[in-house]
């Protein structure tokens, strides 16, 4: 990039002001653009004020990025083709979306470019709008009219007029109806008492509105229940006596496998959505596929929503609705908007634009059969239904707009022929309804006032509205947000499909993989899901999180809402040899420091216990070790004093297998001694039952080596599952797992608390001091222990 000195004088000579020159060149990404745009357009005498405004829009948009296609959008403020903010807008939104393939005529097309909205087809629009909602507007008068301005610029058929012309037709018309303001438009703002100044602090919190992710960004912008554009307003009448104006919201998954991390942020977004407003939300099973369809995922499915804590209004399938989607199917023929194609798939693709090589932007052709008439389409539409075709011999296809940039508009398949039983209809059907077909019309029956999908489904707005406005039904909003991918891991259900069925893994449910049922068996809790997705916060961009970042926040969640408890995961026995046999002392050991309400146990310190192995070294010269060595003492947990070393024990290979000590309650003046550090100890004592011994203890860590893998069994890493056979555990733990789950009031009053089934082992989580967070396997017995880690106490990414 040039010099602040040469950017300065560039812009000077495009024409900009000398304040803006320098507001500009003050940021450098804007600059940066601006001065690609500058330099690639030249004729810069050409740059009128407007032009110039426009110009710098796009420098702004771009921000420092470099598009293929940016040249187009320029030429096109240049030629004075793109005359607003909101052209400018659409069309580098198409040249993103376009890439290589973008054309001036596509491009144009997108943004509006020709299309003429004259003052009074605007001032029409406008009249028509105020009489349609002239009761609401007499009633709530003047406090209506900022609302009234927003919904009438949405308004799509208004969308490419001149915006300097809505606010003087609007007040005029408005006027008219309502007259002058009077004292009814008067907000009398009643006085408040100032507070005490020691007081203003606390009430400024205890007023401000909670922060959630249903009230900012993505969420807190979307439309009110009743404002979504109907291309048939009386639709918009019959909807809102349906609702009751509550919001209705729903998670819509298809039962063809295992939801994964991903699904949890669209499960909270849908039910919390529906929920922070007063709403409902339905599960619906996108049952339209039966050959990949089965019982398990349906039953995971309702069980996942339930753990995430969650309860749906009703539970739907899109096949309760197979009788009136085929009626409308009937109604799209008779529309002269759907016909019967004969065409194959590769047929098909060639007159899409798709090229030999895979590869988009050929020429589109009209599909041989798309111009027979309506009552051949209604027959052939029949003879599918009556089985008189073979699966791939006839489809059922939308007579959409094949000029159209987008590639949802290109006649996109509605029905097709399958012979395959249905789960719930059994073989009533032989003809089946797509997801496009499906998706929105079902929204449309169930009333649904938010149909909020991710962001790949972007494209598919214009078909879904467009579908139903041919066949004359009530338009639901749909709008996109973006995905939660995690990364270092698969979510692909083919490539999980893969691991389990080679036995790379234990299951669907092996706790290395990111299905929820995974997850749930590795022990985190639904609640700290729940909280790290608010966090985040919803926007319309993919959101990319890697696993660490992920654990950290699981990590945070099970500090504040489990019991620790000592663990021991590779024992060595100690014996203190100036202890008799029969020594007990009971010593008191907070559940949690600095949190009461977990209470305090006791442990009986006798004259054997085990430490961890690694707490020993034979390494007297290492400097930076602090616990037990041959010259170094060592304290234990609430135990009054050290520990010196003795002698040691081994075995035929040579491994340790006992260490003897001295307990240093003889210093010269009685007083314990201070160590460098404290460790943690299990008490041998079967009085008490301890230690309890844990069959396997499974360490998990990131099942590939790769930061993006492929699914690749060769990448897999050999360490991602560790197995300890001898750990143990202080007799304490069985008094966690009698009063799991664990959970402090103060938890239990969080926005994001999920009580749980106190029969599920998982829920039975304890902090294991120094070793990370625990629960119990599913695979656990009463005679047999299996814990799996579910995070380690601090990040070991390093």
């Amino acid at each position: 990039m040039s010099s602040v000195e040469e950017l300065s004088q560039l812009f000077a000579d495009v024409g900009f002001e000398e304040a803006k020159v320098k507001e500009i060149v003050k940021n450098k990404k804007v600059a940066h653009s601006l001065e690609e745009l500058v330099r690639e357009a030249g004729a810069r005498a050409e740059w009128d004020k407007g032009k110039r405004a426009l110009l710098h829009t796009l420098a702004s948009s771009l921000k420092g990025a470099t598009v293929t296609g940016q040249n187009l959008v320029a030429e096109g403020i240049r030629s004075g083709e793109l005359k607003t903010s909101l052209q400018v807008d659409a069309a580098l939104k198409y040249v993103k979306r376009a890439g290589e393939g973008a054309t001036v005529a596509e491009m144009h097309a997108e943004s509006g470019v020709g299309v003429q909205v004259t003052e009074d087809q605007v001032q029409a629009r406008v009249v028509q709008y105020l009489e349609e909602n002239r009761a609401k507007i007499e009633s709530e008068r003047y406090k209506l009219v900022p609302g009234i301005f927003a919904q009438i610029k949405a308004l799509p058929e208004l969308k490419w007029a001149d915006p300097r012309l809505f606010k003087p037709i609007i007040d005029r018309e408005v006027l008219k109806i309502l007259g002058p303001k009077d004292e009814r438009d008067v907000v009398k703002k009643e006085k408040k008492k100032e507070p005490k100044t020691n007081d203003k602090k606390k009430a400024a919190v205890e007023e401000a509105p909670k922060r959630t992710m249903f009230s900012e960004g993505f969420l807190g912008d979307l439309h009110k229940v009743g404002e979504n554009p109907q291309a048939y307003p009386e639709l918009m009448v019959e909807h809102l006596k349906a609702t009751g104006g509550k919001v209705h919201t729903r998670f819509p998954p298809e039962p063809n496998g295992y939801l994964h991390i991903g699904h949890s942020k669209a499960i909270m977004v849908n039910f919390g959505y529906a929920k922070h407003h007063g709403g409902v939300c339905y599960l619906r099973f996108d049952d339209t596929n039966p050959e990949a369809e089965a019982p398990e995922y349906f039953e995971s499915i309702e069980r996942m929503v339930a753990w995430l804590g969650f309860s749906p209004w009703k539970i739907t399938y899109s096949s309760d609705y197979f009788d009136q989607l085929y009626e409308l199917a009937e109604v799209l023929i008779k529309n002269g908007k759907g016909y019967i194609c004969h065409c194959t798939a590769e047929e098909i693709r060639r007159g899409r634009g798709i090229k030999e090589d895979g590869t988009p932007g050929g020429e589109r052709l009209p599909c041989a059969h798309r111009e027979r008439p309506i009552e051949e389409n209604l027959a052939e539409f029949r003879n599918m239904r009556d089985g008189k075709y073979a699966p791939g011999e006839a489809i059922l296809r939308m007579k959409q707009d094949l000029s159209s940039p987008s590639p949802q508009m290109w006649d996109l398949v509605a029905y097709r022929v399958l012979n395959a039983p249905h789960p719930r209809t059994g073989s009533k059907w032989r003809i089946y309804p797509t997801y496009d077909f499906t998706h929105c019309l079902v929204d449309s029956l169930e009333n649904i006032t938010h149909s909020l999908c991710t962001a790949e489904f972007y494209l598919s707005r214009e078909s879904y509205e467009w579908l139903c406005d041919q066949v004359h039904v009530f338009r639901p909003a749909q709008r996109e947000y973006g995905r939660l991918n995690i990364t270092g891991t698969v979510l692909s259900k083919r490539k999980i499909a893969k691991l389990v069925h080679e036995k790379y893994v234990r299951g669907w449910d092996d706790p290395r993989l990111f299905t929820l049922e995974a997850i749930r068996r590795r022990g985190v809790p639904p609640g700290a899901i729940l909280s790290f997705i608010n966090t985040l916060g919803v926007t319309t961009s993919t959101t990319n999180i890697q696993v660490v970042r992920f654990e950290s926040a699981i990590r945070k969640y099970l500090e504040d809402t489990t019991a620790r408890l000592m663990f021991v995961l590779d024992p060595i026995e100690v014996i203190v040899d100036n202890l008799p046999e029969d020594y007990e002392e009971l010593v008191s050991i907070p559940y949690r420091p600095g949190t009461p309400e977990f209470g305090e146990r006791t442990v009986p310190f006798s004259k054997r216990f085990y430490i961890e192995r690694s707490d020993f070294s034979e390494d007297t010269s290492d400097k930076e070790f602090f616990r037990l060595t041959p010259a170094q003492s060592v304290g234990l947990i609430k135990v009054p004093y050290t520990i010196a070393f003795k002698s040691l024990e081994r075995d035929a290979n040579g491994k340790i297998t006992r260490i003897h000590a001295h307990y240093e309650n003889d210093t010269p003046d009685g007083k314990p001694r201070k160590p460098k550090t404290y460790i943690q100890w299990v008490p041998i004592a079967p009085r008490h039952g301890s230690p309890i011994p844990v069959a396997e203890t499974r360490v998990y860590n990131q099942l590939f080596t790769s930061e993006n893998p492929s699914g690749d069994p060769a990448d897999i890493n050999p360490y991602s599952e560790v197995i300890y056979p001898s750990a143990v555990v202080e007799h304490n733990f069985r008094h966690v797992v009698s009063n799991s789950p664990w959970v402090v009031e103060s938890a239990k009053q969080s926005e994001f608390y999920v009580p749980e089934e106190h029969d599920r082992k998982e829920v039975c989580r304890f902090q294991a001091m120094r070793v990370g967070y625990f629960t119990l396997d599913k695979d656990s017995t009463h005679d047999r222990i299996i814990l799996n880690r579910i995070v380690s106490l601090k990040d070991g990414s390093k």
